[in-house]
């Protein structure tokens, strides 16, 4: 959805545009479009990623070493 999101902003749409022709695909609201403000929220942490992709490898690292570390019997 984020895909979509982003190609057709590119292409000069605005969120309110676009948020009418997205679905969400599983869960409780499946059928229906999300929030404006989840598409910018999405748009948001995207954002992050990009400025930041040293960052967002760093927490990527440490969720896995908790989750191993979890895993492991005590």
């Amino acid at each position: 959805m984020l895909h979509t999101v982003l190609r057709r902003r590119a292409n000069g749409e605005t969120v309110e545009d676009i948020q009418p022709d997205l679905l969400i695909a599983t869960g409780r609201r499946k059928g229906h479009s999300p929030s404006l403000s989840s598409i910018y929220r999405a748009l948001a942490e995207h954002e992050k990623t990009q400025a930041y992709p040293e960052a967002v490898e760093t927490a990527h690292a440490g969720f896995a070493a908790l989750q191993q570390r979890d895993r492991s019997p005590v």
